[in-house]
């Protein structure tokens, strides 16, 4: 197995982590219920898509 020669600096680590993060979903409103859902996804509190329901959704 190789083994490094050399320590690497803290700033060459943290170069190699600027991409190593989350970002939060992007987020819309339902039109109809104006509840937060995923863009180009059904929603889940009411059952509409794009104008029409396409999920039951039961009543509690």
């Amino acid at each position: 197995m190789a083994n490094p020669k050399h320590r690497h600096s803290k700033s060459r680590r943290d170069k190699r982590r600027t991409h190593k993060y989350l970002t939060a979903p992007n987020l819309t409103v339902c039109p109809q219920c104006q509840e937060v859902k995923k863009p180009h996804h059904a929603c889940m509190s009411c059952g509409t898509y794009n104008g029409r329901e396409v999920v039951a959704v039961q009543q509690v």
